[in-house]
């Protein structure tokens, strides 16, 4: 007997969805994988991944940290504790041109004729780095605060040595030679509550 015509659409439908079931669910992750949350999160990821490079005897690594403030909270993408000091770390997965200063309240992105504007990552940093002193009850020279780049970016204007790509970071942390905190001082604060992962 025949198949009519709706036997034929459904009999190909179902030959489609079982030989190209993955197409929807390549189509969802495309979809995600384009949003500035996820740029965010695999940003973060490189540089967790970095910071594992390291030694742990040394350094500390805390990541996705949220602190109080007067006005709600604040979170930091990580902060590395050591003798040397404390490292405020503030991601950036952004491509293209950036032009900006530390001054500027406003950094700019260029991809091609495209021009975007974004808080300076700096500005944005010194509240963590205030916050966490104020909580910490420490002075704010022990405490460093370090812009990363990830992605495909160019800086095109000069930028402050505390804004780096991607390993540079690790130069920059890696520079500060002068013990500022104790052993004692070091654990402390990897181990309180109000940092703590």
């Amino acid at each position: 007997m025949p198949m009519n015509i709706s036997q034929i659409v459904e009999q190909t439908l179902t030959q489609l969805l079982t030989n190209f079931w993955y197409i929807p669910v390549l189509m969802v992750l495309l979809a995600i994988i384009k949003t500035n949350w996820w740029k965010g999160i695999w940003g973060e990821f490189q540089v967790n991944m970095m910071l594992k490079r390291l030694p742990k005897t040394e350094y500390h690594c805390l990541k996705n940290i949220t602190l109080p403030t007067a006005d709600g909270t604040t979170q930091i993408d990580h902060i590395v504790v050591s003798q040397f000091g404390i490292f405020v770390i503030e991601t950036k997965n952004i491509k293209g041109w950036i032009f900006g200063n530390a001054n500027q309240a406003m950094w700019t992105q260029q991809i091609y004729r495209h021009r975007n504007q974004f808080q300076n990552p700096l500005r944005q940093n010194y509240k963590h780095t205030q916050t966490l002193a104020q909580l910490l009850e420490l002075p704010n020279d022990v405490i460093f605060s370090v812009i990363v780049f990830i992605g495909d970016s160019t800086f095109k204007t000069t930028m402050p040595d505390n804004v780096t790509y991607a390993s540079a970071c690790l130069s920059y942390i890696r520079a500060q030679t002068e013990q500022v905190l104790t052993l004692e001082q070091v654990a402390q604060i990897t181990t309180q509550s109000q940092i703590s992962v």
